[in-house]
């Protein structure tokens, strides 16, 4: 009997990798995907510790889930596993079962490869009417990878890659390093035999994911040292894949050779997630991020000179302890003179167990609302510009997903801009679903576009 699978997924793109790979190995055990928690049997949420309004949100999902559990038992006898996992797990522990008793399990985003043996010790002590107290955060990065290359994947046209995961610039606000744990780079065999397997699954574009992706430094067999670069320029020239992306950078790994990539292979996308957080010197150095606004901006102007279109992304922190009204326009100066194509920004917020949430020249809330406001307005007019911009151009746009309506389909272009289009009726959208297509933008919103097949 098909047994069903609920996983809630929070915050980076690394844990929607993370949550499709906990997908396959389950399917492995018996078990398929629902969109409904309330017939789950194993509930997963995959959680982000990035903010502490995202980590408080688990608490009150689960207080729900809670709920749901209690109603499923009386309504059909069943029982349902809940597990917590990824970063929010990672950092908490056994606190989470301390805290919210109803969770089963506790992981971190290392060990979501061992989902099924923890999943078989949970049904086993429920059936011997014992409540499972399990909790599993070891930071074995590569044990993970090379249990999750045995495995196969699901068909599908665009696909994340894990490639590196871990930082070890220790940012004074982020917890990425003692969540994931420091830098690690997969070995090139390693990566090149994932991607052969999404390549074998018609996998037509690939996001290669890493917490400082452009760090990435993977051995071969023979020793070699390979660069994302160089990574990029082989799965270019060795496989099918449409379109290759990174993300997310951090400006003090930009090489040369990398940007040099944006202008030489096609296959390369032109859109760059470069987060900078603060167009203060003084803020930045006090984030510890190992790189200047002048750093900055001379990365900015040597992408734009090979690819003159690229879409520049960015993240910006507002309201870091000590950022003064001074600080916070040179934010707003070098968002105008960079112009994004689009941004995500946020306030400040003090993460336990990182330096800056100690420190005592904390900026009150409501500046920080009032800085936001305004960047967000900034940031919002240069993204809506940026779209308006496309209107009447044709690009080529990958239709992977389908919209509110069965005649909908809806894809990206090269920039990362999601396309809508009404193809007419079902059947048209079934001949177009997955596939890469030419269209003609007639329109632009805030956040997307809307096009029409070309001629």
């Amino acid at each position: 009997m098909t047994k069903k699978l609920y996983i809630k997924t929070y915050g980076c793109q690394m844990n929607v990798y993370d949550t499709e790979r906990m997908v396959d190995v389950m399917a492995h055990e018996g078990y398929a995907v629902t969109e409904k928690p309330d017939d789950a049997d194993l509930v997963v949420l995959n959680t982000c510790h990035i903010r502490e309004k995202a980590a408080e949100k688990v608490y009150s999902d689960i207080g729900r889930l809670r709920v749901m559990k209690q109603k499923r038992i009386k309504k059909d006898g069943k029982e349902t596993i809940l597990a917590v996992g990824g970063c929010v797990a990672q950092a908490e522990g056994s606190e989470i079962q301390r805290r919210m008793p109803v969770v089963d399990m506790v992981f971190g985003p290392q060990t979501y490869h061992r989902l099924p043996e923890m999943t078989r010790a949970a049904d086993e002590a429920k059936s011997h009417g014992v409540r499972p107290r399990i909790v599993d955060t070891d930071l074995s990065v590569s044990e993970k990878f090379e249990s999750l290359s045995k495995k196969t994947v699901s068909p599908k046209r665009t696909a994340f890659l894990t490639i590196q995961e871990g930082c070890d610039k220790f940012c004074t606000y982020c917890v990425v390093p003692y969540t994931r744990g420091g830098e690690f780079s997969r070995s090139f065999e390693d990566v090149m035999k994932d991607a052969g397997k999404l390549h074998e699954a018609g996998v037509l574009e690939v996001t290669l994911l890493g917490q400082n992706v452009n760090a990435y430094h993977g051995l071969s067999g023979a020793g070699e040292e390979w660069s994302l670069a160089r990574l990029i320029r082989h799965l270019a020239d060795t496989t099918d894949f449409k379109r290759i992306r990174y993300t997310t950078s951090h400006p003090g790994d930009m090489t040369d050779e990398l940007i040099a990539i944006h202008g030489e292979v096609e296959q390369c996308m032109p859109y760059l997630h470069l987060p900078v957080q603060s167009g203060s010197d003084k803020i930045v150095k006090a984030m510890n991020r190992h790189h200047t606004i002048a750093s900055y901006m001379k990365n900015i102007e040597a992408i734009r000179a090979v690819r003159p279109d690229i879409a520049l992304s960015g993240d910006f922190i507002v309201g870091f302890p000590g950022e003064t009204d001074a600080d916070f326009q040179k934010t707003m100066k070098l968002v105008r003179d960079v112009n994004y194509a689009q941004a995500y920004s946020f306030m400040y917020s003090e993460r336990p167990g990182t330096p800056a949430a100690g420190w005592e020249n904390q900026v009150e809330s409501h500046v920080k609302s009032e800085r936001l406001a305004e960047l967000q307005q900034e940031l919002e007019r240069q993204q809506r510009a940026f779209n308006d911009k496309s209107v009447g151009k044709v690009m080529p746009v990958l239709l992977e997903r389908t919209g509110k309506q069965a005649s909908h389909l809806v894809g990206r272009s090269p920039y990362m801009q999601a396309v809508y289009v009404d193809v007419g009726n079902e059947e048209t959208a079934a001949q177009n679903f997955g596939k890469l297509v030419d269209m003609k933008i007639i329109s632009a919103g805030p956040r997307s576009l809307k096009g029409e097949f070309a001629n």
